[in-house]
């Protein structure tokens, strides 16, 4: 592969979670191309099953999408570094209002590799201890449960589109069967 070479980058805004920047590209064919790059400090998220082997969800609004979705919990990092599972177990407890007696690592996430760095340590919570939930001040969601199949049909029918949902539910059946 021929080498492409970033010779600038500006900040463009800087925001809570993340950074926007133009940068530009040396480019093979010795053109320079402008780039948009998306700096996100990370996040985790958490696949919590209960002892009856439900899937505790989070349904919340989107405002990038104007409408509500059903997801996994998750959240940022609180700082660039921060342990993914101190923020998965921190975030579980957070949203659902229960804290992992176990908490394995799942899967890596790149959402969106083509302009943004972000990447989401998934987890899976088992042995669910009920604990209290600390929503955001600007968070309102609902705890749901289910069962996996119903989010795997929930998924194929288009209901669920989330990509770190789906990434995490098709990894838990692929890891518990």
């Amino acid at each position: 592969m021929e080498e492409i070479v970033r010779v600038k980058r500006e900040l463009a805004y800087q925001g809570k979670i993340l950074n926007i920047y133009k940068d530009y590209m040396a480019l093979p064919n010795g053109h320079t191309a402008v780039w948009d790059f998306v700096e996100h400090k990370g996040a985790a998220a958490v696949v919590p099953v209960t002892r009856e082997g439900k899937i505790l969800m989070v349904r919340q609004y989107r405002n990038a999408l104007e409408r509500y979705t059903l997801e996994i919990p998750a959240g940022a990092l609180n700082f660039a570094g921060e342990p993914k599972e101190v923020c998965a177990a921190r975030e579980l407890e957070e949203e659902t209002g229960f804290r992992a007696g176990k908490l394995e690592w799942l899967i890596n996430v790149n959402t969106t590799v083509a302009f943004c760095n972000e990447i989401i340590g998934i987890y899976l919570a088992s042995d669910l201890i009920p604990s209290k939930q600390h929503l955001d001040e600007d968070e309102f969601l609902d705890v749901e449960e289910y069962g996996l199949q119903e989010l795997l049909d929930m998924i194929f029918t288009g209901k669920i589109t989330d990509g770190k949902t789906i990434a995490a539910l098709l990894a838990y059946q692929v890891k518990r069967a």
